[in-house]
């Protein structure tokens, strides 16, 4: 057989890509839309870089040609500046201490810091009696987390003989809170 003329194979392959596209067009059309999208997104986003870029570049450029001045405004004031006080702030820990008091008091289990107006509070530890529920849960080295997780196994008069206790030797404000919310609680049932 005979070969047909170039033009007459370039036509004939055209019609034949032409009517296998048709055939498939209504499940590509589906995509179009996304295509598209996807298209402009990349293209906004490719635009977005080169401006960023072309900012960068001016930026390094004004900051040689003006270099910045390492001043800082009047109104601007850091922690650094603030050196006026050669003595620690009350909420921060002294020398590796535990913070007894304020927010950090929920973790903690040591002894708060007695002030000038308040008694020692080793002398309160002395004076009160430790109830046995105290000893059975070894309730003075407990955290806060250890002694809310044994709370529910407690009866309201051994809650009550802790609350006592706590009022009367430590004193802590988050167990305190934490014990007569419990005893409510339990009250109530």
């Amino acid at each position: 057989m005979a070969t047909a003329p170039y033009g007459v194979r370039l036509l004939v392959g055209a019609a034949v890509t032409a009517l296998e596209e048709t055939r498939r067009l209504p499940q590509t059309v589906i995509t179009y839309p996304m295509t598209i999208v996807s298209q402009f997104a990349q293209l906004v986003m490719k635009m977005q870089q080169d401006v960023a870029d072309l900012v960068n570049r001016g930026d390094e450029t004004l900051e040689q040609l003006f270099p910045p001045k390492d001043e800082q405004p009047e109104w601007a004031t850091f922690d650094e500046d603030d050196d006026d006080s050669d003595e620690p702030e009350d909420d921060a820990p002294r020398n590796g201490e535990r913070l007894t008091e304020g927010r950090f008091a929920l973790y903690s289990t040591g002894e708060p810091e007695s002030r000038d107006d308040a008694e020692p509070a080793t002398s309160a530890v002395v004076d009160a009696p430790a109830p046995g529920v105290v000893a059975d849960l070894d309730y003075e080295s407990l955290t806060l987390a250890q002694l809310r997780a044994r709370l529910p196994s407690l009866k309201v008069p051994d809650l009550e003989a802790l609350l006592a206790f706590e009022e009367a030797t430590k004193a802590r404000a988050p167990f305190q809170t934490l014990i007569a919310n419990r005893i409510t609680r339990a009250s109530a049932k």
